[in-house]
């Protein structure tokens, strides 16, 4: 069994050839297409209003800043807070890294908290001269009860 394949047949239609024109000997005008003045009005009216936005800028800012200057004074001393914490152990964790740094920090911080000891806890006198000094630290930071 043979299938047979038959080929798609093709008429040719003849159309009105027109020829190209020469486009070197042409000479004329190129037409810019116009934006309507309606959108040039439209911008203006947007660059109007940024400017009166920017021009009214620096007054909002002072009254806002004025008004807020507590809350904003708070917020940036607790980021700077924040940020001076952080800076504070990358610089600890890098001397960490170096050695015999860190075993000597933890002499240095022994051989404190045993003077410490030996200072204030040991007599009772010395623990009433450390408790007149803690109060007297909070009064100062706290104020006057």
């Amino acid at each position: 069994m043979e299938v047979e394949m038959q080929e798609p047949q093709y008429t040719e239609t003849k159309t009105k050839e027109t020829p190209i024109p020469d486009l070197s000997t042409q000479t004329g005008t190129i037409t810019k297409l116009q934006s309507p003045p309606k959108s040039q009005e439209q911008w203006l009216k947007y660059g109007q209003e940024v400017s009166n936005f920017l021009g009214t800028l620096p007054e909002y800012l002072v009254g806002l800043l004025d008004k807020y200057k507590q809350p904003l004074l708070t917020l940036g001393l607790i980021v700077t807070a924040g940020v001076t914490v952080k800076v504070i152990l990358a610089v600890l964790d890098s001397l960490n890294d170096i050695p015999l740094v860190a075993p000597t920090f933890e002499l240095i911080g022994i051989g404190y908290s045993g003077w410490f000891v030996y200072r204030y806890l040991l007599k009772a006198s010395t623990r009433e001269e450390l408790t007149s000094e803690i109060d007297t630290l909070k009064s100062q930071v706290f104020g006057q009860d």
